[in-house]
């Protein structure tokens, strides 16, 4: 940036993230479900939420590194992110608009118009996130990135957080699915002009052709953990053939500890195959960062897809019926998100005072525990409570995970080995929901005198997986990592 920093500065870079977070929350724990669940039915929605959330996670890794690379030679006259930014969110547009006309579809056909508008979605969202991502490294001097990420995190989580539960939750909860869609698109546009006000100027750099070898080895990567969680969800279908003749417990049991083995080898065989896909023999000597990413994919899968079910889950074990559970899904995400923000504040210093690894065992444990408070809840309070102790817990273990992955990863190339780390998040949609979704279909179908109980094993699962992050610690020494 060419001229002093000033106020608005702070709002303008940032203002995008607010729109970005808008719209996961809007769409992933709400609108989508629901559609899906209008088009398959319920004793298949979870099995049809797994795969679109598969497929269109795997779409948004790809196409938001890919973003970011274009976006770093772009010469375009507005500078090199906005230009992607108001694509981004044009494509958005449309794209809402076409979701909105999918409500009155029926049946599978509508599913597959869904599954390809998210498809479209994910480029559209990721095409603006790739380029979002490098405003801040580009505009902002070392001594104010801390001051400018604050604000990216206040706008990145508690305020499109309560303001989905406030406002288009409300809508679609009472069957307003265009007012929903319509305020969410408001809200992107609102974020995207205020992007337009970024002092960015044309990139004064001749342009440099794309190196394509870190593309399309990352693309190796994706397909490797891909395999793996397809064939993990093979072995879920195969144990539940074999289930269908037992009893209602019996089938519960089963099936919850072939979710248990099934996640966590798909979360310790992708992260594996994928590091040595990433890193080559380098990986051999650097067991640490694998156990690290580990740990990070396996908190993941679980925080991340409670929010995703929460819909589905607050069906079964409360009787909300359709977009009643809209409502009540939104304010237990608003919980969350609250507590995410106060619990990272003085998470860097207690893990400063305490040290990383301690810090981090408590947030899987207290997680855990959050989740636990939300299965065997006999109402939303306590329900509520378990999203405030999930919330704290997944605020300290943000800021915690990531401060300990910079300390063991070599600084020389901490772009290289960090960029691998970004398979966690997008894996971990993909392995709760691909995997977790059909558990949850089998057991209400397995299980039809056990009302509920399906996403409550779903949750258990998410649970285990929580504390097994704790357990992935062990594997971690604190040393930076080395290359050959």
């Amino acid at each position: 940036m060419k001229r002093d920093i000033r106020w608005y500065d702070y709002l303008t870079l940032n203002a995008f993230w607010m729109g970005l977070t808008t719209l996961s929350q809007t769409m992933t724990p709400l609108i989508i479900p629901l559609l899906v669940q209008q088009f398959v039915g319920e004793a298949l929605k979870g099995t049809y939420y797994g795969r679109l959330r598969l497929w269109t996670l795997m779409t948004a890794l790809l196409v938001q590194a890919l973003m970011g690379m274009l976006s770093d030679r772009s010469n375009h006259p507005w500078g090199r992110r906005r230009p992607f930014i108001v694509a981004g969110t044009l494509g958005l547009i449309v794209v809402l608009t076409l979701v909105g006309f999918t409500a009155g579809l029926e049946g599978l056909g509508g599913y597959w118009v869904l599954f390809t508008l998210i498809i479209l979605q994910m480029v559209a969202a990721n095409t603006a996130h790739g380029a979002q991502q490098g405003l801040i490294p580009d505009l902002v001097p070392n001594d104010l990135r801390g001051r400018f990420s604050g604000v990216k995190a206040v706008l990145e989580v508690p305020i499109p957080v309560i303001l989905v539960s406030f406002t288009i939750a409300r809508l679609v909860a009472s069957g307003n699915l265009w007012g929903g869609l319509l305020v969410l698109m408001f809200i992107l546009l609102l974020c995207m002009g205020l992007s337009l006000l970024i002092p960015e100027e044309r990139n004064q750099r001749e342009y440099e052709a794309l190196d394509w070898q870190p593309f399309l080895r990352l693309v190796v990567m994706t397909a490797t953990f891909t395999l793996v969680i397809l064939l993990m969800e093979w072995v879920i279908q195969g144990v539940s053939s074999l289930a269908a003749g037992l009893s209602s417990t019996a089938v519960v049991a089963v099936l919850f500890l072939a979710g248990v083995v099934c996640m966590g080898a798909a979360v310790i065989l992708g992260v594996w195959f994928s590091v040595r896909v990433g890193l080559g023999k380098d990986a051999v000597s650097n067991s640490s960062f694998t156990w690290w990413v580990i740990s990070r994919l396996a908190f993941l899968v679980g925080s991340t897809n409670l929010a995703s079910f929460t819909v589905y889950f607050l069906q079964g074990r409360f009787g909300y019926v359709g977009e009643q559970a809209a409502k009540p899904a939104a304010q237990l995400t608003m919980f969350v998100g609250i507590f995410i923000l106060l619990s990272a504040i003085p998470s860097g210093w207690l893990s400063d005072r305490f040290g990383r690894k301690p810090m981090l065992v408590l947030s899987g444990i207290v997680a855990a525990v959050g989740t636990l408070c939300v299965i065997f809840a006999p109402g939303m309070s306590v329900v509520y409570l378990g999203g405030v102790l999930i919330g704290m817990a997944t605020g300290l273990f943000y800021a915690v995970n990531w401060a300990l992955g910079t300390e063991i990863v070599p600084k020389a190339e901490a772009g290289r080995f960090l960029g691998i780390s970004n398979l966690a998040g997008a894996g971990a949609g993909a392995v709760g929901a691909y995997i977790g979704g059909p558990i949850a279909d089998h057991i209400t179908r397995l299980a039809p005198d056990l009302p509920g109980v399906g996403y409550a094993a779903l949750f258990a699962i998410y649970a285990i997986l929580l504390l097994f992050s704790v357990l992935a610690l062990k594997g971690i020494h604190q040393k930076p990592a080395t290359v050959n």
